[in-house]
């Protein structure tokens, strides 16, 4: 498969979302959402028969290329508040699953987060947030401890949490914001920190209701970091 025909499928299936998401139909805004981040997560997690965007990346990944530098995003969105615009590629599952456990857990439902000490033990990180604010040379370490295949375990762990969360939202939780008090949840428990570059994150997610909290962490948000590391490596070429 092409790279812009994975694109455009995804593309394509997102703007349904994005339109039921601003409806009433809980049964179809439901299947859109699953079908959506199946999409854009390993084909394991939703139980898939063909690869999809994220696997090509990670089989790239687990082939020993945890290291290989890549950019952060190839548009702007958060970079405006980035430590560096360059990370190996572990990073970039690690940045986007640490944001889809804290948001899935605590945001959508206020439960605990999957990741704990043990889970960090495994992966080898040596940090517990989303990793927004590490400069290039701190990415690079950080990239180095990483033991890749606990990462991947990590992210199926995730993603099929999610879509337990996902399929059982209700049409008004979809519609309303969080508390306050789970958002600052958060930073009591790691998620971010209170660099500028990292708790910024906080005032983005409280202004989200659920349905947002779909659109971005659990769905874009992977499109906004899987794309740079099929688009700069050897990778579906």
């Amino acid at each position: 498969m092409k790279k812009e025909e994975l694109y455009a499928s995804i593309r394509e299936k997102y703007d349904e979302l994005k339109k039921a998401l601003k409806g009433t139909e809980i049964e179809r805004i439901r299947r859109l959402t699953l079908e959506v981040h199946a999409m854009v997560h390993p084909a394991e997690i939703s139980g898939r028969t063909e690869k999809t965007i994220a696997d090509y990346v990670l089989d790239y990944m687990l082939l020993g290329n945890q290291n290989a530098i890549v950019p952060r995003e190839d548009y702007d969105v958060d970079l405006h508040y980035a430590g560096t615009r360059k990370v190996p590629m572990c990073w970039q599952f690690w940045h986007t699953y640490r944001i889809e456990d804290l948001v899935s857990n605590i945001l959508m439902v206020n439960q605990n987060q999957i990741f704990n000490a043990e889970w960090q033990r495994k992966i080898g990180a040596s940090i517990t947030d989303t990793g927004n604010a590490l400069e290039y040379d701190e990415a690079v370490a950080f990239g180095k401890g990483i033991n890749a295949l606990a990462l991947r375990d990590y992210m199926i762990a995730v993603g099929k949490n999610t879509r337990c969360i996902l399929g059982n939202l209700t049409l008004e939780q979809i519609q309303s914001m969080v508390p306050e008090e789970w958002v600052m949840r958060i930073l009591e428990e790691g998620g971010v920190t209170t660099d500028f570059r990292s708790v910024w994150l906080l005032v983005f997610w409280g202004r989200l209701t659920r349905g947002g909290m779909i659109l971005t962490p659990m769905t874009d948000h992977h499109m906004m970091h899987l794309p740079p590391c099929l688009n700069h490596l050897p990778i579906l070429d």
